[in-house]
């Protein structure tokens, strides 16, 4: 990547047909999307699931990327590798073999239809900002600091498993 790259952070999340391996396989071939390459991955993380709580729990982690794409160009990417993964979406908040979520975008803030950025739940989410804290510790999510934003995270169900194979 070059001078002209931008770097965004991607959430990512599964809680269904082996999660873990789903989640690592997902960084792993964040690698390999068009002009873009993987800086760093969070270990994975284990929470209890948003919304319906009759589903199993998930498996969670943030990376960083850094592109060339535009920040819908890699939402369609990240999609696309969701439905590689038979991602289907019955139910908001339901199970799913993979979510990836574009976080961050440089400093960018955006409000289309499809995409808005940064992501307008990722500040009450204790399984994005703790991986996020991981490999970005000095994040800004819109105007608040990533560190102000944990202070906030007390009572999380968060369990950080050991790190990535």
């Amino acid at each position: 990547m070059n001078e002209l790259s931008h770097h965004a952070y991607i959430g990512l999340g599964s809680n269904l047909d082996g999660p873990r391996q789903r989640v690592e396989q997902a960084i792993i071939a964040l690698d390999r999307l068009p002009v873009t390459g993987l800086l760093a991955a969070s270990a994975c993380y284990a929470s209890k699931p948003v919304g319906p709580q009759d589903q199993p729990d998930f498996i969670n982690a943030v990376a960083w990327v850094s592109t060339r794409l535009s920040p819908l160009a890699l939402l369609d990417q990240l999609q696309a590798l969701e439905q590689q993964h038979r991602r289907r979406r019955l139910r908001r908040w339901g199970p799913r073999t993979l979510d990836m979520d574009l976080l961050l975008f440089d400093d960018l803030s955006l409000d289309l239809p499809r995409l808005k950025i940064p992501h307008p739940a990722m500040h009450e989410r204790a399984f994005v900002l703790f991986p996020l804290a991981e490999i970005a510790p000095e994040s800004m999510i819109g105007t608040t600091q990533l560190k102000n934003l944990l202070l906030q995270m007390e009572g999380h169900d968060l369990k950080r498993l050991s790190s990535r194979r």
